[in-house]
């Protein structure tokens, strides 16, 4: 039977249909016929210039889990997270140096992650990364459409908003919302005895950069970014904090270690400490706002900004810390490698119940230049220096303003300004490095209404902060 195509027409529609064919893959197109390979509840959208971008949704419970062990999201691609989610679980996702994964909210709307009525048992993290490398998480511009919601329970000091472990690297937090649940962001590896790759200098958490975020109303710590321990005992699995002289014998021992950049972020209103970090090498803590920490009043957790131990080569400024119950700002790092320390051009005021303004307690011999700082209003000494744990040299203090201490009714004693112990000592700056002191606000003539900026013929003279920007 002859066809009812003419011959000419048949050869057209086959060159047309291969046309179609290679034309569609060329561009990256996902075929016609369904891949099983990625998470139900998920549909491809046209792909970026980079890699595809793909829009996953939650299951009938709210939750996601993705494990990426197959490859199937690769390198520059875009996941949009549409709806509400209660929990979701990101495992060995990899993008690259020049195309991390993007996982955002779909432009032009709102995504909520998290359980705020969760009380106990599983499911206690709103958004978790595991063995994850070279992402960003978060909205593109405006914090307000990338919301995590954490639990508001009794129990919700066992609840995590934002975690990063496992292996987690590469990660830029970026312009997004936490509000309630225990810890805000989660970010560190604990060493395991039985898996060498999670040991210092197998295992840290490079270029992780956590900016534009808003973190408010969190049970524990605003940010736990870094092992907090300065030891890690591999033979108990426990912390250990004091000095290697007292290693347990026979004990096994290893150092965890972090790489950060945390910048202009706002944390209010938190349990704990509002941005806490350890072990960490070349650490910036730059234009943040921290104000009404430590709500717990507990002593042991109560720094606006903590630089903890193990922490090197850490460059602190630009920061304002305010209205708190707690310290204004610890320092724990270490002078180990002779790493550099600076505490440059911050705004610490207005603290409570005898606590000190900025508290430094180095170790191994640590220099800390403090300058440029303007510290107000504390409840006990505006500078504590401690020589207890082996910050034995002399620290460098030039330009400071030093306003107002001991206002939880201490005498105010020549040291309250600066006060040593433990074997610390303090080398002042001089002529126009001088730090200034004054007894009162009034006396220092700044205008508390502008971020305590010198008036015009203020004593300040060139010491302090200065406001930029």
């Amino acid at each position: 039977m002859k066809s009812s195509i003419p011959f000419k027409q048949s050869c057209m529609l086959i060159i047309a249909a291969l046309t179609f064919l290679f034309v569609g893959c060329k561009k990256g197109d996902v075929p016609a016929k369904p891949d099983n390979s990625h998470p139900p509840g998920t549909e491809t959208n046209p792909p970026p210039a980079v890699g595809k971008t793909y829009t996953l949704t939650p299951d009938a419970n709210g939750r996601l889990s993705v494990d990426n062990s197959n490859k199937f999201y690769k390198p520059g691609d875009v996941l949009n997270l549409k709806g509400n989610f209660s929990s979701i679980y990101f495992t060995n996702m990899s993008g690259s140096a020049t195309a991390p994964i993007i996982i955002r909210n779909p432009p032009g709307t709102v995504t909520y992650i998290g359980n705020p009525g969760w009380n106990g048992g599983s499911w206690a993290e709103a958004l978790s990364f595991t063995n994850c490398h070279y992402i960003k998480i978060g909205a593109e511009s405006k914090r307000s459409e990338f919301v995590i919601q954490g639990a508001t329970s009794s129990a919700r000091a066992a609840y995590f908003d934002l975690i990063l472990r496992g292996h987690t690297d590469h990660v830029e937090i970026r312009n997004l919302t936490i509000k309630g649940g225990g810890t805000g962001i989660w970010a560190k590896t604990d060493p395991v005895k039985s898996d060498p790759s999670t040991w210092y200098p197998n295992s840290q958490m490079e270029e992780l950069s956590i900016h534009n975020v808003e973190i408010s109303g969190t049970n524990n710590e605003a940010m736990y970014i870094g092992h907090t321990a300065t030891y890690w005992d591999l033979t108990a699995n426990l912390s250990f904090y004091d000095s290697p002289d007292k290693f347990t014998p026979g004990h096994e021992y290893v150092q965890p270690r972090h790489n950060v950049k945390i910048y202009d972020n706002y944390v209010h209103d938190v349990g704990a400490d509002g941005i806490q970090t350890s072990a960490i090498d070349q650490l910036e803590v730059y234009n943040n706002e921290v104000t009404n920490w430590a709500l717990q009043h507990n002593s042991a957790h109560n720094g606006g900004i903590l630089i903890g131990g193990r922490t090197t080569n850490t460059n602190t400024h630009d920061n304002y810390v305010h209205d708190g119950w707690g310290e204004l700002l610890q320092f724990y790092g270490s002078g180990e490698n002779g790493s550099v320390h600076i505490i440059h051009n911050n705004l610490f005021r207005d603290n409570m119940e005898g606590n000190d303004g900025v508290s430094i307690r180095g170790s191994n011999k640590a220099v800390v230049k403090i300058t440029s700082n303007t510290v107000a209003r504390t409840g006990g000494n505006s500078i504590r220096l401690s020589g207890f744990t082996g910050m034995t040299s002399q620290q460098i203090a030039n330009s400071n303003a030093l306003i107002q201490p001991r206002m939880g009714g201490a005498p105010l004693y020549p040291n309250a300004y600066i006060y040593t112990e433990g074997g610390a000592t303090v080398l002042e700056g001089s002529g126009a490095e001088a730090n200034t002191k004054f007894s009162t606000v009034e006396a220092a003539d700044v205008d508390v209404s502008n971020f305590y900026q010198p008036r015009l013929n203020s004593p300040l003279s060139t010491s302090g902060y200065r406001k930029r920007g």
